[in-house]
């Protein structure tokens, strides 16, 4: 069977079919299942590679890095995030060749027990920030900094959600609602990406001439990982109780974390207070398994996750490859907000 049938046959172009025989990451997944299922269908086996025309994939070496996971306990079944997201990036795209080891160290003051046993190639750190002694023995492997929680002298490189513009965003979009007083509702308001969503939250509103109420909950104890909290129902309570004493009242809410928004909603619906009738909500992050077990759709914003981990991945690629390279490297990922479809409880 040649080519130029198969092509006719997928509905594609022959150079088309020629990249999902050579290169098939290039090919958009759609077409790339029409070609392979007409090659199946009629028993087509493309040449050995040696022997083929046209340009052939060069896969890069396969790296062994590490997610370190620091102030949160070892098996922790909500932080198989980063396996299931990178499982995903490697289902699409072959050239993510990456033999992931998850490590895992109860305080900021230690490292990894297995660590030193590994052979890592890099690390991707994750959690709280480590200690100065943790540090200085990490700068002997590469490493790159994911998501928040890191100070601001933070000394190496880091890929995060841009949480400033989290924070404009929900404002803006509270605005154009039609909103003049609002509020930011939050627990545990000195986890750093919340603070940044706050700040900027609040000084976007200002901005744009509204009223703004902050109602933070209570600070974690010190030293306690955010990996490790589960907000209790009674501080969800006093929160929505809080907002109903606001003066004006507030009708547009930003909640710049999901985490809590469950049993928030639950306080304001028992108070006797409906979505889209005497609040409309938007929330700081969007996690499908909180968000579709909600009484109601509001609108949310996506810190995209799945960008975040290919630009990690691709960035601490770059540095095993470059560990000299001068320079520390700040990479950040827009996010995108998620309007609620009519009719689903957050309408005016």
């Amino acid at each position: 069977m040649l080519i130029t049938e198969i092509a006719q046959k997928a509905r594609v172009s022959p150079a088309t079919v020629s990249r999902a025989i050579n290169q098939p990451q290039l090919v958009a997944a759609d077409s790339l299942a029409r070609i392979r299922a007409v090659m199946q269908q009629h028993n087509y086996v493309p040449a050995p590679l040696n022997r083929r025309r046209g340009p052939k994939a060069h896969l890069p070496e396969q790296r062994r890095i590490g997610v370190w996971f620091v102030g949160a306990k070892a098996n922790n079944p909500s932080l198989n995030w980063f396996q299931d997201q990178l499982l995903q990036v490697q289902s699409t795209d072959p050239r993510y060749r990456v033999d992931l080891r998850v490590l895992f160290s109860n305080t900021q003051e230690e490292l990894p027990r297995n660590m030193a046993t590994e052979h890592l190639d890099g690390v991707i750190v994750q959690g709280m920030e480590p200690s100065a002694e943790c540090l200085a023995r990490l700068r002997e492997i590469p490493n790159v900094w994911f998501m928040t929680r890191r100070s601001p002298g933070y000394p190496g490189d880091y890929v995060e959600p841009n949480n400033e513009e989290n924070g404009r965003m929900a404002a803006g979009y509270l605005k154009a609602r039609g909103h003049k007083s609002v509020a930011v509702v939050t627990t545990d308001p000195d986890y750093s990406a919340i603070v940044q969503r706050n700040e900027a939250f609040l000084a976007h509103a200002t901005q744009l001439g509204l009223t703004v109420h902050p109602l933070l909950g209570k600070a974690n104890p010190g030293g306690t990982s955010y990996l490790e909290i589960a907000p209790l129902h009674g501080e969800s309570t006093d929160l929505a109780r809080r907002l109903l004493e606001c003066a004006p009242k507030a009708t547009g809410l930003y909640l710049p974390v999901d985490h809590f928004c469950g049993s928030f909603f639950r306080a304001l619906r028992e108070a006797g207070k409906k979505p889209g009738r005497d609040f409309d909500a938007i929330l700081g992050n969007y996690n499908p398994v909180i968000y579709h077990n909600l009484d109601h759709s509001p609108a949310a914003i996506d810190v995209n996750l799945p960008m975040l981990v290919r630009k990690v991945i691709d960035h601490l690629l770059w540095r095993i490859e470059n560990p000299t390279a001068a320079g520390r490297i700040g990479i950040t990922v827009s996010p995108r907000l998620l309007q609620p479809e009519p009719g689903n409880g957050n309408g005016r």
